[in-house]
């Protein structure tokens, strides 16, 4: 479980983050929605620590992480996973490699069982047998795949996902967002993911964070969602909605 208690984030006078708590369980995938510039992904960057939180807690199964120094925290980190948002491949390196890069920072794994791995990720993301190819020889679902196979590779208890549908075709998206919530229920994994994709909402929300200019504005499920009487979260589901509708016709 990681649990956001209190955690407020300042740039100079400018306050980001407002008094945010949430609760994320494992084995459930919790989306954190709003709009741009609302402070979503500031909440994402507390919570993995590329920034400092300005004052709150950010709690991994109880071990307060903002109270850790940089070698008290390595062993957290290696329990996390990390899609991110452009996916992040190494253009000079094989979807292999690719996979291989944190197996080889934070394991002890002989060469054998790093190959061995990186096989049986990418076959569980149905990218078996393109170890050998380069991210430009791939699609962009595909590099999100692989994104996604290098996110697991490490067997993490926790899953970060920042805009994973960006730069994709709906069918592509729905594709992402099923592959993420099934490992997520089958590897017990805690996933956070940070959208504003209304589609993602609907499809694989089971804990849904509405963050609205730095506070959390609501707090449910997919099927909730639409009957809130929220204004703002009504506003951001129509505009959201209604940008979707426009892209598929264009």
């Amino acid at each position: 479980m990681i649990e956001v208690k209190d955690v407020f984030k300042s740039f100079g006078q400018k306050e980001v983050l407002k008094n945010i708590s949430a609760s994320f369980s494992p084995g459930t995938t919790n989306l954190i929605i709003g709009a741009s510039g609302s402070g979503k992904t500031t909440l994402l960057k507390c919570m993995v620590g590329l920034y400092e939180v300005t004052s709150g807690e950010v709690l991994y199964d109880q071990r307060d992480f903002t109270r850790l120094d940089f070698k008290e925290r390595v062993p957290i980190r290696k329990e996390i996973g990390m899609l991110f948002q452009g996916a992040a491949l190494f253009d000079s390196m094989t979807v292999e490699d690719n996979i291989i890069f944190p197996l080889n920072m934070f394991t002890e794994l002989s060469h054998a069982e790093k190959h061995d791995r990186a096989s049986f990720v990418l076959e569980r993301v149905n990218l078996a047998g393109t170890n050998k190819l380069y991210p430009a020889e791939l699609s962009g679902g595909m590099k999100k795949r692989v994104g996604i196979a290098r996110a697991i590779a490490m067997k993490p208890k926790y899953l970060f996902c920042d805009e994973p549908n960006s730069g994709l075709d709906p069918k592509t998206s729905i594709v992402i967002d099923r592959l993420i919530h099934e490992l997520t229920n089958e590897l017990n994994i805690t996933t956070i993911v940070v959208t504003h994709d209304m589609n993602s909402v609907m499809e694989i929300g089971e804990n849904i964070v509405f963050i609205h200019e730095g506070e959390k504005w609501w707090e449910g499920n997919n099927k909730d969602i639409l009957d809130s009487e929220n204004k703002e979260l009504d506003e951001f589901i129509f505009a959201s909605k209604f940008m979707t509708a426009l892209k598929r016709k264009k």
